[in-house]
């Protein structure tokens, strides 16, 4: 279950957008924070996949 949520700051999951369309088994996926007042956008990060092992963009997922 995730943590509830104090003040604007959520937890949101990234997952990898080159992982899923290569049609390799699993994902590479990370938990952190973000401030709705400040971020309503979904973010983009760049992250580290270890199934491809390079770094990947990762999008927020819902």
């Amino acid at each position: 279950m995730a943590k509830k949520a104090k003040g604007n700051r959520i937890q949101v999951i990234l997952e990898c957008t080159e992982h899923k369309e290569s049609g390799m088994p699993g994902t590479s996926r990370y938990i952190t924070t973000k401030n709705r007042k400040n971020t309503p956008d979904r973010m983009e990060l760049k992250k580290y996949n270890p199934v491809l092992k390079k770094y990947t963009v990762h999008k927020e997922i819902k």
